[in-house]
């Protein structure tokens, strides 16, 4: 009876893990993509703010049909509202962040949505890095000027593109 419940045992812990389904990733490689895509975005938006802010001293830089390099600050939230409200903007966009990454545990489980979630991360992080890091009064640093649009940056494009991702990655 005992070498039953021995051989048992054994078996019990030579089962192998259950499959993932295809296309999903394990938590570790969910992780490791979406901090290594975050990463990428907050170093590209900072690198193009420091350059924006070396060269665009002079003036605006036409670039190509209404798009010129122009350097302003906002000092509010999206679009420039709420100008002012830069330490209650910090407050909220950490909360925001947190709730977020603690909800895409569970929501990104695909590499598009992975990819997504840290692209909206790593652009929340590049303007918040401005709001605290950078000496402007807490303004984030715009740059992209299409003429037609407010200015933006870098990050903005991160967080717009990984929204629509996501949207797109949760309908499937």
């Amino acid at each position: 009876m005992r070498g039953l419940q021995e051989r048992r045992a054994v078996a019990a812990l030579t089962v192998p893990p259950p499959v993932p389904p295809p296309g999903s990733l394990s938590e570790r490689g969910r992780f490791a993509i979406g901090a290594a895509v975050a990463a990428a975005a907050v170093g590209a938006d900072q690198a193009a703010k420091s350059l924006a802010l070396a060269g665009l001293d002079d003036g605006p830089i036409h670039v190509v049909w209404t798009l010129q390099l122009r350097l302003t600050f906002n000092r509010g939230a999206a679009f420039g509202l709420g100008p002012g409200l830069s330490p209650v903007i910090v407050g909220i966009g950490v909360a925001v962040l947190v709730v977020f990454l603690g909800f895409s545990r569970q929501a990104a489980r695909t590499r598009p949505a992975v990819v997504a979630l840290g692209l909206v991360v790593g652009g929340a992080l590049g303007n918040l890095a401005d709001r605290l890091l950078r000496d402007h009064g807490g303004g984030v640093v715009d740059f992209l000027d299409l003429g037609w649009w407010p200015v933006f940056n870098l990050a903005d494009v991160f967080i717009t593109f990984g929204a629509g991702l996501l949207i797109l990655t949760s309908r499937r």
